[in-house]
């Protein structure tokens, strides 16, 4: 989630995410986002054999070449200053079997990466407390996705990153520990250096960054055990094949970074995000998962926001209108300029089924790391209950159809669903429609 979207519909708010543009279908143009205010490789500790994912080979499968990595030395200093020996201990999970434990995600959006203030509090939302983060295992979660900006923190000329910022970090990740949640950590939009700038032109700078800042990430974190996982991205905005190569070398150099600082990092699984996050063009350009140390360790990452009409649109458009009662069973007989002419359930069905077919059955998990969509609050009386009673299936089937194909679903929530500040449930409707699309 790179910036809050307030969605402007009539005279009322529809306040939802908008991630890179819809992230999960590709057959429908999406707005513009725009911000709202409110070294050559290090080898592991860990191992010398390379181990390649490739989509079309076992994970296990040994490389043939060394890492594409370009060389990053010399733009900032190194912050793997005291790289451990390899620490198994607590470590012992493959991703599929980290994935498995996963039913059901929960991600506590716009406040870590709220950019622009240096606050978690500076769009809206409270600080996350560890009564909180306990309220969301207790509500029936078994992870939480900690969306995080950093380079707002960080110096520029160095990449050092503010240690406040760093212990404030590792704070939430230890209520999470805590709880006896599994924790995603990553660099989110971060004010676009890495997601809006993955072309040749920036490829040395951004690997320089991305290695800067992990070495600290990864160091602050590293004695955490399996329980938490790193995100190398978030929606890496990709549309070609020129562009995916330098988003490969990007992966890469998260992953040589990570295993590099060692201790249990050096088994720890990490994740690594899909041109976009989306579907088609994860299906379409994605080959190869990056190279490396240990084998079983890697997932990877797509978002979903589709139909964009239904998620996204705030006002009907010349090439398609808004979609206001999505579902088969759940179409206005009054309203028909409003029901939606694609991205239904066999939709749904036919996009969670490219992703099984081109990772989860090579065995790499996918994360879907966010999905959902807000209420059309322009609607009254019988259209507004038919919009509810839609999206309430919406997030079911979503969340069941995920789960059915082996995609691990994290819900983007910005403190709609859950009252942070209370802890409580806001919308029991969608509530425990997420809850019964999990269990089923």
């Amino acid at each position: 989630m790179r910036i809050l979207m307030a969605l402007v519909l009539s005279s009322s708010l529809l306040t939802m995410a908008a991630c890179g543009g819809g992230g999960g279908g590709g057959s429908t143009p999406a707005p513009a986002s725009s911000k709202a205010a409110v070294s050559s490789p290090a080898s592991s500790p860990a191992s010398s054999v390379a181990v390649s994912s490739s989509l079309g080979l076992s994970s296990s499968t040994p490389a043939t070449s060394s890492s594409s990595t370009p060389a990053t030395a010399g733009l900032y200093p190194s912050y793997n200053l005291n790289p451990l020996p390899a620490d198994g201990v607590g470590m012992e999970s493959s991703a599929i079997q980290i994935a498995s434990k996963i039913r059901l995600g929960f991600n506590i959006g716009n406040t870590l990466e709220a950019t622009g203030g240096k606050s978690e509090t500076y769009w809206g939302n409270p600080k996350i407390t560890k009564e909180f983060v306990a309220f969301v295992k207790q509500s029936g979660f078994s992870a939480i996705r900690l969306p995080v900006s950093w380079d707002q923190y960080a110096n520029q000329t160095t990449a050092e990153i503010d240690a406040n910022w760093l212990a404030r970090v590792k704070e939430v990740v230890q209520y999470g520990v805590d709880s006896d949640l599994y924790v995603i950590v990553n660099i989110h939009w971060d004010g676009g250096w890495l997601e809006n700038n993955v072309v040749p032109g920036k490829q040395a700078q951004n690997n320089a960054k991305q290695k800067a800042f992990w070495e600290q990430i990864a160091t602050l974190l590293r004695d955490f055990d399996e329980r938490v996982l790193f995100a190398s991205a978030n929606e890496p905005n990709v549309e070609d094949a020129a562009q995916m190569a330098v988003l490969n070398s990007y992966h890469q150099t998260f992953v040589d970074t990570v295993r590099a600082t060692g201790g249990k990092n050096a088994q720890r699984v990490l994740i690594v995000q899909g041109p976009a996050t989306d579907i088609d063009k994860t299906n379409k350009l994605w080959t190869q998962m990056p190279t490396d140390t240990v084998t079983g360790k890697l997932m990877t990452e797509i978002h979903f926001y589709s139909p964009w009409n239904y998620t996204g649109m705030t006002k009907d458009e010349s090439w398609g209108n808004q979609f206001f009662y999505w579902g088969k069973g759940f179409h206005s007989t009054t309203d028909t300029a409003h029901n939606p002419t694609w991205g239904e359930e066999d939709y749904v069905d036919a996009q969670f089924k490219l992703m099984k077919t081109q990772f989860v059955d090579k065995g790499i998990p996918v994360i879907m790391g966010e999905y959902g969509t807000g209420v059309r609050k322009n609607l009254t009386g019988a259209d507004l209950q038919l919009h509810l009673d839609g999206r309430a299936h919406y997030l079911n089937y979503l969340t069941k159809q995920a789960i059915a194909n082996g995609l691990v679903p994290f819900l983007w929530d910005i403190g709609e669903l859950l009252d942070r500040t209370n802890n409580k449930v806001l919308d029991q409707k969608a509530f425990d429609a997420l809850m019964t699309g999990a269990a089923q």
